[in-house]
């Protein structure tokens, strides 16, 4: 392991920076910068780092007033002339192919964790005070993280495009070190790594969604042969890795026999059809279960700037798993979800089946249910017992009818409406949700889309009713204005993120775990009162969002607001903007925020 520790003054001139039609003031922000570098080696015998870049003086603002601090841990991509060519996105302010201001370098430019103050009333709050860089690798797609973090926990962030899941060791934050690194050929079985479960025991599950990475036959770990099409395709895979993302075991999402191919198409078509490419994964460590979503085969919805050949690409599958040999997780069931009222045969990729992105499970002990939710299809459905050995799912609830929550110039249809984040609360009694909204022209060249945001819902009658739950989303009217039984999940709260501006909304999401306790220390709650929300999907899909980061405050009740004084500081607006010239390690221009997790340092939480 090596460590190398240098002062580096930046001394940036305060400079005028066009962003479409407004000017902004950009400070002498990162004129004292504290860079050190800690490397490991990796399978390949070749040296990973991780560099931080410490602001001194933002440090410095963040603790003067004496307090423990809370950090808002981002995984974010360096934007790249890959993503700005995509004629969807192109016209971004500030991008290469369009806008006024040409703030971004094209050039290829590392990711990084973005370290930011989210301790309420810092006088450093919303301040960037550190950035992580990753090398040598660049343009790895930074996506997805795990969805909460506990004290101890390694954060085990994923590469979609480089097939790599990066350990980091978060325990003397602002700073961070590399633990591990799990390259393609640890997991040759799958590719495109998605979102990660931690176990108590500090291993975690993953989802790679993508095929194995060379097409054709592959021998798992549990002796099961499957023929694959190659890297980014079919079938995908559950990993389980240790702290240091060591592989243990790696299971196949795909079952014997295949699944339903006139549902599930394939490119190319395998001799056995699959919908087998595990999104979402959530565990009940209590009741030795795993769940996952299917949700695309992905290099034919994001790894290519055009339209998905066919909506069988976009998968309406969940599957549980026995995870009792928690090494050896065992497939369980293969779920196909329904279509509700707003089915339209002619259009499939629309049907409320159609993506399932994310599975979120309850949590207390007497409560066995999970709730599903789809990208394409708007919807959200609802199983009371993931322990059955074929779970049944019905929708509970529409997207549609949150819409007028955002603006009350959306319509109430929930298709495309582009949902991602789903979590249920500790407690099991709110949903939360975001909402990227429905782009432009989505349903011809007359709809305006829809503005998205983040919207909660009140699910406490529903997972209290257990297997005798009523709900049940089966007419038009129940999509767009909620159901009609009394058990039905009702809308606590909505607010919007980018008011006005259909299809820029949030994808993903965390709630904040950590309550000050008059200790001093930070200890977790079971009612969050705050949820982060980043606005950014996949540039090269042509969803690219406009690249902030909120934080939106949460009542006991469910409702919600953007929190106001979360703000840039660089532009003084509301939400930290990954748009920027300048970072504290260099000026690599814009950059693509996509998770993010509410963190403490080990020795400030108890």
């Amino acid at each position: 392991m090596k460590k190398r520790f240098r002062s580096v003054p930046t001394g940036l001139a305060a400079v005028l920076l066009a962003v479409g039609a407004v000017t902004l003031p950009v400070p002498d922000a990162y004129a004292d910068v504290d860079v050190s570098t800690q490397s490991i080696k990796g399978a390949d015998g070749k040296e990973y780092s991780v560099t931080n870049h410490v602001v001194r003086s933002a440090l410095e603002k963040s603790q003067s007033d004496g307090k423990r601090k809370e950090w808002l841990v981002v995984w974010a991509g360096d934007e790249n002339i890959a993503d700005t060519a995509v004629p969807d996105v192109r016209n971004l302010p500030g991008s290469l192919g369009g806008g006024f201001g040409k703030v971004t370098n094209a050039a290829p430019g590392p990711d990084f964790l973005a370290v930011i103050d989210a301790t309420p009333g810092s006088p450093g709050y919303g301040q960037v005070v550190n950035t992580v860089t990753v090398g040598p690798l660049v343009e790895n797609e930074p996506h997805h993280m795990q969805y909460v973090w506990h004290k101890g926990d390694t954060i085990y962030a994923g590469a979609l495009f480089g097939a790599v899941t990066y350990a980091f060791d978060v325990t003397e934050l602002p700073n961070v070190k590399l633990k591990g690194i799990s390259l393609p050929t640890q997991t040759a079985g799958g590719s495109v790594p998605d979102a990660y479960w931690v176990l108590k025991d500090g291993t975690a599950y993953a989802t790679y969604m993508g095929g194995p990475v060379a097409p054709g036959p592959y021998r798992y770990d549990d002796g099961s042969v499957h023929v694959g099409n190659g890297f980014a395709g079919s079938p995908g895979e559950v990993v389980r890795f240790d702290e240091n993302a060591r592989v243990l075991s790696q299971s196949p999402a795909a079952t014997p026999g295949g699944d339903n191919e006139k549902l599930c198409a394939n490119l190319p078509r395998l001799g056995e059809a699959t919908c087998a490419n595990p999104h979402g994964i959530q565990a009940r460590e209590d009741l030795n279960t795993l769940v996952t979503s299917d949700y695309a085969e992905p290099r034919n919805i994001i790894l290519d700037p055009v339209k998905a050949p066919s909506p069988y690409l976009r998968r309406p599958t969940v599957r549980t798993w026995d995870i009792s040999d928690r090494n050896h997780p065992k497939l369980k069931s293969v779920s196909y979800l329904p279509n509700g009222p707003r089915s339209d045969p002619s259009d499939p990729l629309h049907q409320e089946s159609r993506a399932v992105m994310e599975v979120t499970v309850t949590n207390l002990p007497g409560h066995k249910g999970a709730f599903a939710q789809t990208m394409q299809g708007g919807a959200v459905f609802y199983t009371p017992d993931i322990t059955a050995a074929e779970p049944h799912w019905r929708q509970v609830f529409d997207d549609g009818a949150a819409n007028p929550g955002f603006d009350p110039a959306n319509d109430r249809n929930g298709g495309s409406s582009n949902g991602g984040w789903i979590q249920t609360s500790p407690d099991d009694r709110l949903l939360y949700r975001a909402i990227v909204g429905r782009q432009p022209g989505t349903f011809g060249p007359d709809d305006p889309g829809t503005t998205g945001g983040v919207y909660v819902l009140d699910i406490s009658k529903l997972v209290e009713a257990g297997t005798d739950y009523q709900c049940n989303i089966d007419t038009l009217e129940e999509a767009q204005h909620g159901g009609a039984e009394a058990d039905c999940p009702t809308l606590a709260g909505a607010t919007p993120i980018n008011p006005g501006k259909p299809g820029q909304g949030p994808h993903w999401g965390a709630y904040d775990n950590f309550v000050l306790g008059p200790d001093g220390y930070y200890h977790e709650t079971q009612q969050p009162q705050r949820l982060a929300v980043s606005n950014y999907f996949v540039a090269r899909s042509g969803l690219d969002g406009d690249h902030k980061v909120n934080i939106v405050r949460l009542g006991r009740d469910g409702t919600v607001r953007v929190d106001d004084t979360f703000r840039d500081e660089v532009t003084g607006e509301v939400g930290v903007n990954f748009n920027r010239r300048s970072w504290p390690h260099g000026q690599f221009g814009n950059a693509k925020p996509h998770s993010e997790l509410f963190v403490v340092a080990d020795a400030d939480v108890r």
